[in-house]
């Protein structure tokens, strides 16, 4: 009988910065490239979280995308599953599918739809759809790996916007309960849903203070500083502390193209030629 080798992308990977800050660039324009085939796109939520992806993808998490289920792979659950058009690229380049599906994108018969479909795409840890589900989804997988007995951390993104759903915060209250210091969330917090401004359809600050009164160990950075970031992720309690973590990134949404920067419009759309051409010289501009 023979075995087929793994190759395991280990946590807390030597990447330079100047290489995460190019990455997070090329999830930019791979984004405005993906939604020229799809005719729309989320850009601005995309662009806000464009060095997270970046720094967990090639620095953080342990991988194997020559076995997309390993059992000893750390999870990563989209909450805000529209900024999957972000993740595609950077699962494709990793080796878990064919770089030619990213051709397909939101085409019929595609794997790759707009939001994250577990079941079609290889690297995918959990479907979304409807905003709320998968820190609960997370904190379900923390602890069936307590009961397995494996040391796999769980990463769950969400946008600040989405802190509005309460189940979010049962989610929280569970993880903290139950002490699964394996659980770890990231709140991309760029201060804009799609309704508007975060504060004006429903406060959530001080939400350092409100993680923390629910029992979670809470970091807050600049999410588009990938040297924090990465410092932050390599002094992660072991998996199996007892308290959950949250990581509030602090971004600004649109990030990297500066017409888009805090603008809510672009939350959803499609850029015209001119344009385009505008945001990917932009991009361009700051290659190494």
């Amino acid at each position: 009988m023979t075995t087929t080798a793994r190759t395991v992308l280990e946590r807390n990977r030597a990447t330079p910065p100047v290489e995460l800050r190019a990455r997070a660039d090329w999830i930019r324009a791979r984004t405005i490239e993906l939604t020229e085939i799809a005719g729309s796109g989320h850009y601005a939520s995309t662009f806000s979280c464009a060095e997270l992806l970046a720094t967990l993808y090639y620095r953080v998490l342990r991988l194997c995308p020559d076995e997309p289920r390993w059992a000893e792979r750390d999870r990563f659950l989209l909450g805000k599953g529209h900024v999957a058009i972000g993740v595609y690229p950077c699962l494709a380049d990793l080796g878990y599918f064919p770089a030619a599906w990213l051709e397909t994108y939101t085409r019929l018969g595609s794997p790759l739809g707009d939001h994250p479909d577990m079941t079609k795409v290889p690297g995918i840890d959990f479907s979304s759809g409807s905003i709320g589900h998968n820190l609960s989804v997370g904190a379900g997988m923390a602890a069936a790996a307590r009961l397995e007995a494996r040391d796999f951390r769980v990463f769950v993104l969400l946008g600040d916007g989405e802190l509005h759903e309460g189940q979010v915060w049962e989610a929280a209250m569970a993880a903290a309960h139950f002490g699964l210091g394996n659980l770890v969330a990231i709140v991309d917090a760029n201060g804009t849903s799609l309704d508007g401004p975060v504060r004006d359809v429903m406060n959530v600050e001080p939400m350092a203070d409100k993680w923390a009164a629910f029992g979670w160990r809470v970091q807050e950075l600049d999410g588009h500083d990938v040297e924090a970031i990465g410092t932050w992720a390599a002094g992660l309690p072991p998996p199996d502390s007892a308290v959950p973590t949250v990581l509030v990134a602090r971004t600004v949404k649109g990030k990297g193209v500066s017409f888009m920067e805090s603008d809510p419009g672009w939350h959803l759309g499609y850029l015209g030629a001119e344009d385009r051409e505008r945001a990917l010289a932009e991009l361009a501009g700051r290659r190494p």
